[in-house]
């Protein structure tokens, strides 16, 4: 349901960018957003997106974007200035609604992409 890409190495300092596309029976998607999961540690928000709102881990503000492209059901996180301590596994996450019938939203994860940030 969801398809996450765009991990890999890159050195402290750089970019990358990692992309989530939804798909499947979708007939509405609500928040997208990323977390993830460093070595030893629990999985935690990096960012989030509604149609009109954004919410950013501290550790990331102002060096990290999140977009949407709402057509393609697909998710995007700009990442720079990227940071060692940004080594995780990142998963991308959205609620989404099946149908018109029901007004349920259903929470659905990715498969993780690795982003290791090292020289």
């Amino acid at each position: 349901q969801l398809q996450a890409s765009g991990g890999g190495l890159v050195q402290p300092g750089g970019s990358l960018r990692l992309s989530c596309a939804a798909s499947g029976s979708i007939f509405r998607v609500g928040v997208m957003g990323w977390y993830r999961q460093a070595p030893g540690k629990s999985r935690a928000l990096v960012a989030t997106m509604t149609s009109g709102e954004t919410n950013y881990a501290d550790s990331v503000k102002g060096r990290f974007t999140i977009s949407r492209d709402n057509a393609k059901n697909t998710a995007i996180l700009q990442a720079s200035s990227l940071k060692p301590e940004d080594t995780a596994v990142y998963y991308c996450n959205a609620w989404i609604q099946a149908s018109s019938i029901s007004s349920v939203y259903t929470s659905y994860w990715g498969q993780g992409t690795l982003v290791t940030v090292s020289s």
